[in-house]
């Protein structure tokens, strides 16, 4: 949904209570696992510290969305738990003159409590983007800390494959974004 106008409180919730109803735009739940053809498949990942603490701290980041904590990305409502089925709607700002709301269900999380935690959400029919992203926090036998995200898109509406380059722009400056935001929480706590 794209707008002129910066969301209201009431239509965000509006908007989130509309997509708890619909249904995810691609199939099957997982592709971020299986990069299927006819999908854009991006994976960005960054080192974040080392040993248990900073693992810690990161697992927390992402409970508490921090990975979108950078100004012209916020998600609805702010606190939502990371459980499978969780609907959220993901605002994204375009230069102060349109907005767009697209609506998102997770669909996994992985939580092996020693080396990994994150979570997977999938576009819902009323995303400009059809597919899946994943955010995950990883810890290995060396105690480096990892953030990474792998998203599997391709453009679903109209105004997203016509301007699909500056789509395509937008997906690399929210990687780009997000980790910096990971590394900025994890470096000020």
């Amino acid at each position: 949904m794209f707008l002129t106008h910066r969301p209201t409180g009431s239509e965000l919730e509006s908007f989130v209570t509309q997509s708890a109803d619909l249904s995810l735009s691609y199939h099957p739940i997982g592709i971020t696992k299986e990069h299927p053809a006819g999908y854009s498949v991006d994976i960005a990942k960054a080192l974040l510290g080392r040993g248990r603490t900073v693992f810690t701290r990161a697992q927390e980041a992402l409970k508490e969305w921090r990975q979108m904590d950078f100004g012209w990305v916020q998600v609805f409502p702010p606190n939502s738990p990371l459980a499978p089925g969780t609907v959220v709607a993901v605002q994204i700002e375009h230069h102060r003159r349109l907005w767009s709301l697209n609506g998102c269900r997770i669909v996994y999380s992985v939580d092996d409590r020693e080396s990994s935690f994150g979570f997977a959400y999938g576009t819902l029919t009323n995303h400009a983007e059809m597919g899946e992203e994943l955010f995950e926090i990883s810890m290995n036998d060396l105690e480096e800390v990892t953030y990474r995200i792998c998203a599997v898109s391709k453009p679903r509406a109209l105004l997203a494959r016509i301007g699909y380059p500056y789509a395509r722009y937008s997906q690399a400056r929210f990687r780009r974004d997000s980790i910096a935001a990971m590394k900025r929480h994890i470096d000020n706590r």
